[in-house]
């Protein structure tokens, strides 16, 4: 009968290889969700949905409220930005 000890000592070993690290954001190729809302409201601005636009900024808010685009998009939905300008 095998012993469990090996193969649990190079799965220990190799475990920092698989945790995941911090992405440098630079390089993520991926959009994060806050991000793609973010996008999304642009979107229908340029579109001319202002309805549609200000529903995905509230739930941008809602949702995200730590995201780096809440303030923006509390300014936008507040008028003091105007929408091609809260970037």
């Amino acid at each position: 009968m095998l012993s469990l000890r090996p193969l649990s000592l190079v799965a220990l070993l190799a475990a920092p290889l698989q945790c995941p690290s911090r992405a440098n954001p630079e390089l993520t190729r991926e959009d994060r969700p806050d991000d793609a809302l973010w996008a999304l409201g642009e979107r229908f601005a340029r579109d001319g949905n202002e309805a549609a636009r200000q529903a995905t900024l509230r739930y941008l808010i809602e949702r995200y409220p730590s995201s780096r685009y809440s303030v923006r998009a509390a300014l936008a939905l507040d008028g003091s930005v105007p929408a091609d300008a809260s970037r």
